[in-house]
C-alpha cells in the first residue's frame, strides 16, 4: 500500500500541469484529497464533469483550506495575485509550491506574502507539451522526466525532502538547483526555442500572405515541429518572457552571433565550418535520446501510427 505524502493538496489552477499532476497522484495513491480551484468557471465545469480532482472548488480559498501542500500552477504573472488571495486562508505549517518555468521573479512575488508560519519550495517539471486546459492532462506526463527542486535559503530541510519524495512518486526525477541558474538553463533549453519558434512561424505566416499559402501547404518535418512548439498556451508564454527576461535576452544574444557566424560561413561557401559545427550539435541531439529524455522514432514519435 502507497504511503500517503499529504492528507490534502490543493491545485491553483487546472491546466496541464495541474491536472497531470492529479492523475499521478492517484496512480501513485500518495494524497488523501485532491482539491482544485480555476478562475474560469467553464474549466471548473471541465474539471467537475471529468472528475479531474477529488473536489472542485469555486474559490481558490476554499481550494486551499486546511491543504497540507498548495500547487500554484497559474501563469508566472499571476503568481503574486493568486497568493494574496489564498494567503489569509492557509493553514499553519502548510507548504505552497509552484511549478512555473521562472523562479526568481516568483519567489520575489511570492514569498513577501507569505503568512509567518507557512513555507516556500519552487518546483519546476520539465516536462509538457503544446496542449493545454483540463483535458490535456495524463497521469504519464512526468514519467522520467526531470523535475528541479529550487528552495529558497531559508527553506525547511524536511519541506525540501518531502517534495522531493513527493515528484518522484509523480515518476519524475529531481535535482536541486538554485533560482538564478535555474532560470539561465530555462532560458537555453526553453525559453528561447520557444521564441525562436515563434518567431519562425510568424516570418512563414507573413510569407504565406504572398505565397498563396505554399509555407503552410509544403511544411516539412522541421517546420512541423517548430509550429507544435509554438501551438503552446500564449498567456503562460508572454509571462515567461517578461518574468525571465535577463537570462532569455542573454541566450538570445548569444544565438544572435552564432546565427551571424552561420549566415558568414554560407555566404562565403565555408562548407567545412557548417559541417564541423552541424557534427558537433548533432551530439546534443544525441545526447538527449541516450539520458532517457526523447525518442530516436520516425518524426520524434509523433509519426501516425498504422495498424
Amino acid at each position: 500500500m502507497s504511503e500517503i505524502l499529504y492528507n490534502r493538496v490543493a491545485l491553483i489552477g487546472l491546466g496541464l500541469i495541474a491536472g497531470s499532476m492529479s492523475l499521478a497522484m492517484r496512480r501513485a495513491g500518495v494524497v488523501g484529497e485532491i482539491t482544485g480551484y480555476a478562475r474560469s468557471p467553464e474549466t471548473r465545469d471541465t474539471a467537475r464533469e471529468i472528475n479531474l480532482v477529488d473536489r472542485v472548488c469555486d474559490t481558490a480559498a476554499d481550494a486551499v483550506k486546511d491543504a497540507d501542500l498548495i500547487v500554484l500552477a497559474v501563469p508566472v504573472g499571476a503568481m503574486g495575485a493568486v497568493m494574496a488571495e489564498i494567503a489569509p486562508a492557509l493553514k499553519a505549517g502548510a507548504l505552497v509550491t509552484d511549478v512555473g518555468s521562472v523562479k526568481k521573479s516568483i519567489f520575489e512575488a511570492v514569498t513577501p506574502l507569505l503568512p509567518h508560519d507557512v513555507s516556500f519550495v519552487g518546483t519546476h517539471p520539465m516536462a509538457g507539451t503544446e496542449h493545454s486546459g483540463p483535458r490535456a492532462g495524463f497521469a504519464e506526463l512526468f514519467d522520467g522526466r526531470w523535475c528541479l527542486i529550487v528552495p529558497p535559503d531559508s527553506a525547511n530541510e524536511a519541506d525540501v525532502i518531502a517534495l522531493e519524495r513527493f515528484w518522484r512518486a509523480l515518476g519524475a526525477r529531481t535535482e536541486r538547483m538554485d533560482m538564478d541558474h535555474h532560470d539561465l538553463v530555462c532560458a537555453v533549453v526553453s525559453h528561447t526555442p520557444h521564441l525562436i519558434a515563434y518567431t519562425m512561424v510568424g516570418v512563414a505566416d507573413d510569407l504565406s500572405r504572398v505565397t498563396d499559402q505554399e509555407v503552410i501547404k509544403f511544411s516539412a518535418a522541421g517546420f512541423r515541429d517548430f509550429t507544435r512548439i509554438a501551438a503552446s498556451d500564449p498567456t503562460m508564454w508572454r509571462d515567461v518572457f517578461l518574468e525571465n527576461k535577463d537570462a532569455t535576452l542573454e541566450i538570445l544574444g548569444r544565438f544572435t552571433e552564432e546565427l551571424f557566424a552561420l549566415q558568414r560561413a554560407i555566404r562565403q561557401g565555408d562548407g567545412e565550418h557548417l559541417y564541423d559545427y552541424f557534427t558537433r550539435t548533432r551530439t546534443i541531439r544525441r545526447g538527449i535520446i541516450e539520458a532517457g529524455q526523447d525518442t530516436d522514432a520516425p518524426d520524434f514519435g509523433r509519426a501516425k501510427k498504422t495498424e
